[in-house]
């Protein structure tokens, strides 16, 4: 038996048998001989079949759509966390990964950036800036210390980096910085390529920058990585840091990114 549809079954057994009858509208009553919700109850919220179901908590080999994974979690109410679980044992995108969420940075994480004596700042899913500090507004003058007005868009990591003469300058080696950017942002928005917003970006990106535009066309696909970042800051002169990229638990789509002086 494979491990993971395995896994599945067994998950799928703990799911029901923790679920409390009367929680789903059937009657509890002395007759149960488990605790929890028989499997032709969890066939009948979720509308498949009683064998199908009991199927797949034997881990045999069926394939289940997405669909039902979506039933399935959302009547047994299950947490983010045990959702993307079930969906990762049974090798299934959830559809909710391309449902796009509140842009927003918690207030806490905000208050973090300022206990940060380095350079440090918080990008959105479509790489908005939604909070910085004080020492990432001295880094990046000339944009970071902009005054905005209410309703104005946030800065953008993108459009600083392909839309902005004056950065060619201020990155060190422009073109190799700027090609992985397109790879890392390529890599970070793969679930969400036909997001309005992001196409919106994309089409901006494309028009406004020839280079983006030639980077976006080659695919290339990196993840996020660390490494020396040379900067030719206006007062400072060339300085270099080492970037470090930090995901919240709880808030997958944000990426805390600090700038220690390398040494």
């Amino acid at each position: 038996m494979d491990a993971r549809r395995k896994e599945l079954g067994e998950f799928l057994q703990v799911l029901r048998t923790r679920s409390q009858p009367a929680d789903f509208g059937f009657a509890a009553g002395s007759r149960r001989r488990t605790p929890g919700l028989r499997r032709e109850e969890v066939a009948q919220l979720i509308a498949i079949s009683p064998t199908w179901y009991t199927w797949l908590e034997q881990g045999r080999e069926v394939n289940v759509s997405a669909d039902v994974l979506d039933r399935l979690a959302r009547s047994l109410r299950l947490t983010r966390s045990e959702r993307a679980y079930l969906f990762e044992m049974a090798d299934r995108r959830d559809p909710q990964d391309s449902q796009p969420e509140e842009d927003a940075a918690p207030p806490i994480l905000i208050q973090l950036l300022n206990d940060i004596d380095v350079p440090a700042y918080l990008m959105g899913r479509y790489w908005d800036l939604l909070g910085w500090n004080a020492a990432a507004t001295a880094l990046f003058a000339g944009w970071l210390d902009q005054p905005r007005a209410s309703g104005d868009a946030l800065p953008n990591m993108l459009r600083f980096v392909f839309l902005r003469p004056d950065t060619r300058q201020f990155l060190v080696d422009w073109e190799t910085r700027a090609r992985r950017i397109s790879a890392e942002f390529r890599a970070d928005c793969r679930s969400r390529l036909d997001e309005p917003a992001l196409l919106h970006l994309v089409n901006e990106l494309n028009e406004g920058s020839s280079d983006f535009k030639r980077f976006w066309k080659q695919h290339d696909v990196l993840e996020r990585q660390g490494g020396e970042r040379g900067f030719l800051h206006s007062q400072r002169g060339l300085i270099h840091y080492q970037q470090v990229t930090l995901r919240p638990v709880e808030h997958e789509h944000l990426k805390l990114v600090m700038l220690r002086p390398a040494r």
